[in-house]
């Protein structure tokens, strides 16, 4: 019962192989023929022509190739610039008020008033104004006695 589904199988496999074969000989002998078909003496001239129909017929529409941006200049503060900048926040003025004043970027302005003490580093204890300082007392919570359970399975 398998015997003869195999040798059908490998019947079926040895007549696709023959199909292949008679294909690839058909088409070789096609491509043969085909610069004379079209009127031209040799493969070379019709190649030739064939390479520039094809590179003047673009199909669709290409990719944009990446243009690459300018890149940024990197703008230097300048001591006039950060002196103008300590003036501006003495006054009273936002941070993002002198940013617009004096032509930098909110980050630098920070950097600027760091620079000269102007703002507490991260993490102090001490706060602006003394009713802020000033935590109330806690008193010692007194806990009430819980009755530790047992899980129950």
């Amino acid at each position: 019962m398998i015997d003869n589904k195999l040798k059908k199988l490998n019947a079926a496999r040895a007549k696709v192989a023959a199909l292949e074969q008679a294909i690839a000989n058909e088409r070789l002998k096609e491509l043969a023929v085909l610069p004379a078909k079209y009127g031209f003496a040799d493969a070379d001239s019709f190649i030739k022509a064939l390479k520039s129909a094809l590179g003047s017929a673009k199909v669709g529409r290409g990719v944009a190739a990446a243009t690459r941006a300018p890149g940024a200049k990197r703008k230097n503060i300048t001591p006039e610039a950060k002196a103008k900048v300590i003036e501006l926040l003495n006054a009273g003025q936002t941070g993002s008020e002198v940013a617009a004043k004096v032509g930098i970027s909110l980050p630098s302005v920070q950097k600027i008033k760091k620079e000269f003490g102007l703002v507490k580093p991260r993490g102090s204890k001490e706060q602006s104004s003394g009713a802020e300082s000033q935590a109330p007392e806690t008193q010692p919570e007194q806990a009430a006695p819980q009755e530790q359970q047992q899980p129950q399975y």
